[in-house]
């Protein structure tokens, strides 16, 4: 049995809505005719997201469970 948390850091989850935030944004660009300026827009919020999770160190936020039988 897992003993340990899945749920991560406030600050890994606050890059990963940011991340989600640029990809809602690109995809409503992308469904608005499209609109390639949105789109940017939100791939740039992506990025900087990108780099939040890289400066908050979400790697270190996964957990190596025991292995299954």
């Amino acid at each position: 049995m897992s003993t340990g948390s899945h749920a991560g850091r406030p600050k890994s989850w606050v890059a990963v809505a940011i991340i989600f935030i640029g990809f809602v944004v690109g995809g409503v660009g992308i469904a608005m005719g499209p609109n390639w300026a949105v789109f940017g827009v939100g791939a740039a919020v992506t990025v900087i997201g990108g780099i939040v999770a890289l400066a908050v160190d979400i790697m270190t936020d996964v957990i190596v469970d025991e292995p299954r039988q």
